[in-house]
């Protein structure tokens, strides 16, 4: 699968009189969290909650400031979450992706909204039952 790469807005909702950053975020499956170069979360003045220890592909473990909230935009989809500094650029987890009801394309090398879902995002607020 190659690269999937999607362009978002990011914003801190405390800080109104900042303006929002467009970036071009990677779509990554098997990460968990947004994750953002340190000049965006300075640019957008977020403040940093606690640190989180993270895995990277390596195996390798590090602890990393985990900073919020984060207004993320994109498309007709509003999300709210936190993100990990961590990198040189932004990387969409599945915790954005799944909030916005985002789907990756692997195909066209894409990000759109849940096709069967177009206008409204949609989400599970129970687990079904079995039996």
């Amino acid at each position: 699968m190659g690269l999937s790469i999607a362009k978002i807005k990011l914003s801190n909702p405390r800080r109104a009189d900042l303006e929002a950053v467009e970036i071009d975020a990677l779509a990554d499956t098997g990460a968990v969290h947004l994750c953002i170069p340190e000049h965006i979360s300075i640019q957008l003045d977020l403040e940093m909650a606690e640190e989180r220890e993270v895995t990277l592909a390596d195996g390798a473990k590090r602890k990393v400031p985990y900073v919020g909230p984060i207004k993320m935009e994109f498309m007709n989809r509003v999300g709210y979450t936190g993100a990990l500094i961590l990198g040189d650029q932004a990387l969409i987890g599945v915790i954005p992706m799944e909030d916005m009801d985002l789907i990756v394309i692997p195909g066209t090398q894409t990000i759109t909204v849940n096709p069967d879902s177009p206008n409204v995002p949609t989400s599970v607020a129970k687990g079904l039952l079995y039996g």
